[in-house]
């Protein structure tokens, strides 16, 4: 697939699993720090289907669109099957919104609170690597190993 600018993309160590105990059987809740953009992150994952462990480092990105360069329309579309997408590249991809933005007062940092069905992300660092993500965004979360 061609070069793509996307929202955002780190990778980040696993840091805590669980830290303050799991709550659900298939889902644990992890902690991680980016190695480019020192962001925290705070990330719900489903462990069935994407076991992830502590010192595991997960490259995450957050875009709008699953076909860079073309629109998306928000709505499940089954011909994205059989084309050529972001999702081919990563290998756990959740489809959710930005519920909760703010800045910190003192540290200027950004928080980002996206609900993707119920499994939550929350998302804090440096403003100027995010400023493409906006209250009430819809995004997709792709990650890999």
């Amino acid at each position: 697939m061609a070069k793509r600018d996307l929202l955002f993309e780190d990778v980040f160590e696993i840091k805590e699993k669980d830290p303050a105990g799991q709550k659900f059987d298939k889902v644990s809740r992890v902690t991680g720090v980016g190695e480019d953009y020192q962001f925290d992150l705070i990330l719900d994952v489903n462990m069935d289907i994407y076991p992830i462990e502590i010192g595991d480092k997960i490259r995450l990105a957050l875009h709008d669109t699953l076909i860079p360069g073309q629109v998306d329309s928000g709505r499940y579309d089954p011909k994205l099957e059989s084309k050529q997408t972001l999702m081919d590249e990563y290998d756990y991809v959740m489809y959710g919104k930005v519920f909760k933005y703010s800045i910190e007062k003192g540290t200027g940092k950004v928080r980002i609170y996206i609900s993707f069905g119920g499994l939550l992300m929350e998302l804090k660092g440096d403003p100027e690597y995010v400023k493409e993500i906006n209250p009430d965004s819809r995004l997709y979360l792709l990650i890999r190993k």
